[in-house]
């Protein structure tokens, strides 16, 4: 029974990839024409690309096995590599790899299910939902512990950046400077302020690197911060003023949803204490009393 169900579910990835493929093959050949019809893009000979790891090459390779169905299984590309910027993986790679394994763990979770005897079909029909699933509960979390700690760094580093503007840094400097200091607490913080440097360096204007950086993050503060730098470059007015007014609001809005979690926390609790703590209680203090009585009456019936 179990051979037959995997070669069942075997089966019917087989027709769906055909069929997939039947559907498709009009559309890559459009593609593979308009490829070679297409001038060569001009390369640098300057420029040499960066090797890729093994990891990299082997999904890479498992991806192409399936590229008829990669759009189905992961979506387009660019909203993947968007979601991996969030989560801080930037590289081209990391899509290959994130694609791959998207790929590979509904399989390895129908293999697994195929080992638990006579709940086994849901097993298999668990494990494939839970593996198709997994990677992107995965970056999902990923993408909100890095903006959650962009997010609690971000009053700090306004607070460093209006001690190194008032000491005489420029902005760019002082961008720097937080860079290298806000390191220790936030990585992810840090990692933006670097890459803003380097765009400024390569000559992007500095509006863009920033609007940049906000489209990078996708926080609401970091949003407002940027609009903010954006209005007092424009205007011409104070930024250490503007700076610390901003890093006043945050750190405001910050004692706020602390206080906030602090009032929810009773609430939270009831559930908790209704459910565990108090039948546990009433057993303790009714218990003797209720074998009293049980005793009473027993005896009172004899």
């Amino acid at each position: 029974m179990m051979l037959f169900l995997i070669s069942v579910t075997i089966t019917v990835f087989l027709i769906i990839a055909a069929l997939i493929l039947m559907l498709s093959g009009k559309e890559t050949i459009d593609a593979r024409l308009m490829e070679i019809s297409a001038p060569p893009p001009v390369t640098s000979p300057d420029i040499v690309p960066s090797p890729t790891s093994g990891l990299a090459r082997a999904a890479a390779g498992i991806t192409s096995v399936f590229k008829p169905i990669r759009g189905l299984v992961s979506g387009s590309d660019e909203d993947t590599a968007y979601r991996l910027a969030l989560a801080g993986f930037r590289k081209p790679e990391h899509v290959e790899i994130f694609t791959a394994t998207k790929m590979l763990l509904p399989v390895v979770a129908i293999a697994a299910g195929s080992f638990f005897g006579s709940i086994m079909l849901g097993a298999i029909l668990v494990g494939a939902v839970v593996g198709f699933l997994v990677p992107d509960l995965v970056l999902t979390h990923l993408i909100s512990r890095r903006q959650e700690g962009i997010r609690r760094a971000l009053p700090d580093a306004l607070d460093l950046l209006v001690i190194c503007m008032e000491a005489g840094l420029g902005i760019d400097q002082a961008m720097v400077r937080v860079g290298e200091e806000i390191r220790l607490t936030s990585r992810a913080l840090a990692d933006e302020l670097q890459i803003i440097n380097r765009e400024q360096r390569a000559g992007k204007p500095r509006l863009d690197a920033w609007r940049s950086m906000a489209e990078r993050v996708d926080i609401d503060f970091v949003r407002q911060f940027v609009t903010m730098l954006v209005q007092t470059e424009r205007f011409g007015t104070p930024i250490a003023n503007a700076l610390g007014q901003f890093a006043d609001t945050l750190r405001t809005h910050r004692t706020q949803k602390a206080e906030e979690m602090a009032a929810k926390a009773g609430v939270k609790l009831l559930f908790p204490l209704v459910l565990f703590i108090f039948p546990s209680i009433f057993v303790v203090a009714l218990g003797p009393a209720i074998i009293s009585i049980q005793k009473v009456l027993s005896d009172f019936t004899k």
